[in-house]
């Protein structure tokens, strides 16, 4: 991370002392940024003289007071805060008054960092993200005592940067490593309960939920052990919330050393000779009897009338449905997702095969969709349901019968986080649903994608998911809960 902030720095025009307790690190950093920046020449991103001269500007250091003379000190050491402390007060002592700091901590508060300093004000957070030369998105975090100018400055430089600039205020995670969070925690939660392995997962987060990468996959890359180490440093700034719990699953991964891609071995394996581990996909069902019927409302039943027609196949036009339904076909009635089960919904509306769809991103464009089926539920309508979705078009894969089912849960969750990240004025709505395309590549920002569900239905699933549970973890946003009783959104 240092030396690709280094580069970044390096090539906005600015002259980088670059220091490392490591011996050789520096030296092999300003080699790695040197074939860096010519392999940006090579593919046409850089002029040879700027990359040149971005490269002249790179300047190695021995000693700590050999930055005695710099006007801005990034550090970007070990996650640990008396390390960053001491360091912190050592260049205090050696730099001018002027000088100012940023800490590229992802996780550990800026105002805690900030207090061994005899002028904490002049400490603010600038949080990149990796690799920092291509990753769009800083957070600017100020602490406590950090001067309101400095934000400005460093928000300034950032966008002078070529990057884009969100401010937060100093709470555990920030934004992004607190927001996504439920990305992994709901995912590891859903594996925990046996709702479907980790490669059907995946696929189901990418080809529903329009993710780039499955949660897994995700943390594969990652890393466990940093991935487990932000969620545990997260989970205990706030005081062992339940929402920020970390996995005993991951724990144990890491416990064991399978730490993903860069041990060979996580939740998937890696190697030459290592096939990736494929979805469980539901064989394709039989023709059904009779044509379906497809409701006249909401997003997964206009799909599903647009995906028929395109095909060409019967179906039967309905009105609007009593209670929800989208589609009738062959004895099953299929419902959205709404965070109960299955066989809970069953029950309580005398619909013994009930089967849910669980949420895409665009039920148009998806190419994979997770059901789950009621106890009640008979193998002839749950073979009907899934063949519906298949004659539409959609890879299906059978979950477990668990609340709000994998995508809509955790879209939720994140909403939900996102809302909470707002009402307590870390970050405005804008921020936060910048922060997460930019930090996370998702889809939508998580503010966005719940107006596009809709606020009530999120408010919905939520409430339900912490009645099945029983847990504080699912606790309503305040902040989301107004937005629905006003019948206002994030965004105006």
């Amino acid at each position: 991370m240092g030396s690709g902030i280094a580069q970044l720095v390096a090539t906005a025009g600015h002259r980088v002392r670059l220091l490392d307790s490591r011996a050789g690190a520096v030296d092999q950093a300003i080699t790695d940024i040197g074939l860096a920046l010519s392999q940006g020449v090579d593919k046409g991103k850089l002029d040879a003289t700027a990359a040149q001269a971005a490269q002249a500007r790179l300047l190695a250091a021995s000693r700590l007071d050999e930055l005695s003379d710099c006007g801005l000190v990034i550090e970007a050491i070990v996650e640990d805060l008396t390390a960053k402390q001491r360091l912190f007060s050592d260049l205090e002592a050696l730099v001018s008054a002027e000088c100012l700091f940023a800490t590229n901590t992802s996780s550990i508060s800026v105002t805690a960092i900030g207090a061994a300093l005899r002028s904490p004000q002049r400490l603010a957070g600038l949080h990149f993200f990796n690799p920092a030369p291509r990753m769009a998105l800083v957070e600017v975090i100020s602490g406590l005592a950090t001067d309101p100018g400095l934000a400005d400055t460093l928000r300034a430089t950032a966008l002078a940067w070529g990057k884009t600039p969100v401010t937060a205020r100093s709470t555990p995670g920030f934004i992004v490593n607190r927001v996504a969070r439920p990305y992994y925690g709901e995912a590891l939660r859903l594996l925990d309960e046996g709702a479907g392995d980790a490669a059907t997962l995946d696929a189901i987060f990418r080809e529903a939920g329009g993710f780039r990468m499955g949660p897994f996959e995700l943390m594969d890359l990652i890393g466990l052990d940093v991935n487990l180490a932000v969620s545990t440093s997260v989970w205990r700034a706030f005081h062992h919330d339940p929402r920020y719990a970390p996995s005993l699953i991951q724990q144990e991964l890491v416990a064991a050393g399978y730490l993903g891609r860069k041990s060979g071995r996580g939740f998937h394996r890696y190697g030459d000779n290592v096939a990736p581990a494929s979805a469980n996909t539901l064989p394709l069902q039989p023709a059904l009897p009779s044509p379906a019927l497809v409701f006249a409302e909401g997003p997964l039943a206009e799909s599903l009338r647009d995906r028929l027609q395109a095909r060409g196949l019967p179906f039967q036009h309905a009105g609007t449905s009593p209670d929800g339904r989208v589609a009738e076909a062959g004895g099953a009635v299929l419902y959205l997702t709404d965070g109960r089960t299955a066989t809970e919904r069953a029950a309580r509306k005398g619909v013994s095969n009930t089967v849910l769809v669980d949420l895409a991103l665009d039920y148009g464009k998806a190419t994979r969709l997770a059901i789950a089926t009621a106890e009640q539920c008979s193998p002839a309508a749950a073979g009907a349901a899934a063949g519906l979705l298949q004659t539409a078009g959609f890879a299906v894969s059978r979950l477990a019968d668990v609340a709000g089912l994998a995508v809509m849960r955790t879209v939720c969750m994140l909403a939900n986080e996102a809302a909470d990240a707002v009402h307590q004025s870390v970050c405005d709505a804008a921020a936060v649903d910048q922060a997460m395309l930019l930090g996370t590549h998702y889809p939508l920002g998580p503010l966005a994608w719940a107006e596009q569900i809709g606020l009530r239905k999120v408010r919905r699933v939520l409430a339900n998911l912490a009645a099945s549970y029983g847990e504080d973890r699912y606790r309503v946003s305040p902040l989301l809960a107004r937005k629905v009783f006003s019948r206002t959104n994030f965004h105006a």
